[in-house]
């Protein structure tokens, strides 16, 4: 059977892409593109339209205009060979808990034409130690690996993995980065949902940021929201009695000491700081410079209080938005 192809190496193509729901415009106009073998990264907050923009790629939903091609098809038409050629991982499906790992990916390989070899899946989400054991006994990481490996018994091109690790304790969290990585070494393409930065900044190739049905911003995490250009901090503690600081550094410091100032020329700033140190003999107690993270950029597009994306320490991740 001949197959579409995608367009010259771009998996998905999305031109100005519009979901209304009665007068609430939950997609407004946006522009995707993700290449063949990239991992590609939707962030945004509850509402943002991320959800809507997924399940239309994944042909669940219904857009209300603009151009959407995947893998060659429109999704909107439903053809079942378009459906052979993807994978979705949601944040829950329902396994049988009374089969084991590998009746499970079995039974899923029997619905396609080319499945991928049975070992080879449990290989790469690193379930071969609980090939012969049952879904029910398996921990949460665990659980999540499988629903992966379901995603994966077609051996489809283009995987959507929508919120892969929420609730993952951090170790559990690394194994799977891990086997998102192993995906790429397949030449996969992958689509991910997060709310976790530090999850986007180590999987994603490219991430892109939608706030209120648009995309505010896109490109590799390191430069996302202008990050390569923004202004290096440096902070750190001064002991009591401390002379001034010189008044070009533009220094704010609070009364017990703690300075925080902004480094356009980071080498500058520090070789004039610390030769003002040594000249003074004053101790620079908890020196770091730093770049604004990946974090900070989302909290200023998105608008979000500081501590609301999840990856914060104490913040849970959000399930999937409507």
């Amino acid at each position: 059977m001949h197959y579409p192809e995608p367009m010259d190496g771009i998996a998905i193509d999305v031109r100005n892409l519009k979901k209304s729901y009665g007068d609430l415009e939950a997609v407004a106009g946006i522009d995707v593109q993700v290449g063949q073998g990239e991992v590609f990264s939707l962030l945004g907050p509850n509402g943002a339209g991320k959800t809507t923009t997924v399940e239309i790629l994944e042909g669940c939903r219904q857009r209300s205009s603009g151009e959407v091609n995947v893998l060659g098809y429109d999704p909107a038409r439903g053809e079942r060979s378009f459906k052979q050629r993807i994978g979705i991982v949601l944040q829950s499906t329902g396994v049988e808990p009374y089969l084991t790992v590998e009746e499970v990916i079995e039974l899923h390989r029997g619905y396609y034409p080319s499945p991928r070899p049975l070992d080879e899946v449990i290989e790469v989400v690193e379930l071969t130690a609980k090939r012969k054991s049952r879904v029910g006994k398996l921990s949460g990481g665990q659980q999540r690996r499988l629903d992966v490996a379901v995603g994966l018994a077609g051996d489809p091109e283009l995987l959507f993995l929508d919120e892969p690790t929420t609730g993952f304790a951090p170790s559990a969290r690394r194994h799977a980065w891990a086997m998102v990585k192993n995906l790429q070494t397949l030449g996969k393409t992958v689509f991910l949902t997060t709310h976790y930065m530090d999850e986007a900044q180590n999987l994603a190739d490219r991430a892109a940021i939608i706030v209120g049905g648009r995309i505010v911003a896109e490109g590799p995490p390191a430069t996302l929201g202008g990050r390569a250009e923004a202004p290096t901090n440096v902070t750190f503690q001064l002991p009591p009695g401390a002379p001034p600081l010189p008044e070009h550094l533009h220094a704010d410091s609070s009364p017990a000491g703690a300075v925080q100032l902004e480094a356009p020329e980071p080498m500058r700033t520090l070789h004039d700081l610390t030769g003002w140190a040594l000249e003074h003999n004053v101790e620079l107690e908890s020196l770091s410079v730093t770049r604004p993270s990946l974090e900070d950029v989302y909290l200023e597009l998105t608008g979000e209080p500081p501590g609301a994306a999840a990856g914060s320490p104490g913040v849970p991740a959000a399930g999937r938005p409507a």
